[in-house]
């Protein structure tokens, strides 16, 4: 990778606002103390994406300020795109460069509420690329510890040296989620193209033809009428 690629996966942009204070402020909270190295850094802000921010498809704002880094530290919840900006946009905070992916996957959350609205494949499932000793590793901080826990899932780990990307099967050998497409790696979210591609591929998801909030709901709701 040239310099100037290294260079533009570090710089602070319209979605990954790595300079937003509260982008800022959650990195300091994560990595309170200094004298951590690369590796350390961005297994403790992949952790701290994952578990202390909300997985939430249900009612999450797509409007072009909600799906910023700093709107998402500020909120404190969303989904895929929301957490893997936010996570991308701490790990430029600390100088690692880094980069959102963008895939389609099948069977994106094991929800049969979920499925009816997004059907079986769900267009741009968001996870990351991080540069870490002159290589890039993958890793996804999506689903956190506890949603796991209620939709029978394991949870990703992070090590930050080999690639952390889906869930190929849960604890009861049922395969949750397989990448179908790679739509590429971007330096900054493709805003429009994601939103466009989401309202042609997901219509009922959204509130009304014309809206960015997703429909209401809850995925905690959707794992009690489950098991129930």
């Amino acid at each position: 990778m040239t310099t100037r690629e290294l260079e533009n996966a570090l710089a602070p942009t319209e979605f990954l606002n790595s300079d937003d204070p509260d982008v800022r402020d959650f990195v300091r909270r994560t990595l309170p103390q200094d004298g951590l190295d690369s590796r350390d850094a961005a297994v403790r802000l992949y952790y701290a994406v994952r578990d202390g921010i909300d997985y939430e498809v249900y009612g999450v704002d797509l409007s072009r300020t909600g799906v910023t880094a700093g709107e998402v530290a500020r909120t404190g919840k969303g989904m895929c795109i929301h957490k893997c900006v936010l996570y991308a946009a701490a790990l430029r905070a600390v100088g690692i460069p880094s980069r959102l992916v963008l895939t389609d996957v099948r069977n994106h959350l094991p929800s049969p509420a979920l499925r009816r609205l997004v059907g079986d494949a769900f267009r741009y499932h968001a996870l990351t690329t991080v540069h870490l000793d002159g290589a890039w590793v993958r890793a996804t901080p999506v689903f956190n510890r506890l949603l796991c826990r209620l939709h029978g899932m394991r949870p990703l780990d992070f090590d930050g040296r080999t690639d952390s990307v889906h869930h190929p099967y849960g604890g009861d050998g049922v395969r949750h989620m397989e990448v179908v497409r790679e739509h590429g790696e971007f330096d900054d979210l493709p805003y429009e193209r994601v939103l466009d591609g989401m309202r042609g591929a997901h219509p009922g998801i959204f509130a009304d033809p014309d809206s960015t909030r997703l429909v209401a709901g809850s995925l905690h709701a959707d794992a009690a009428a489950r098991k129930g």
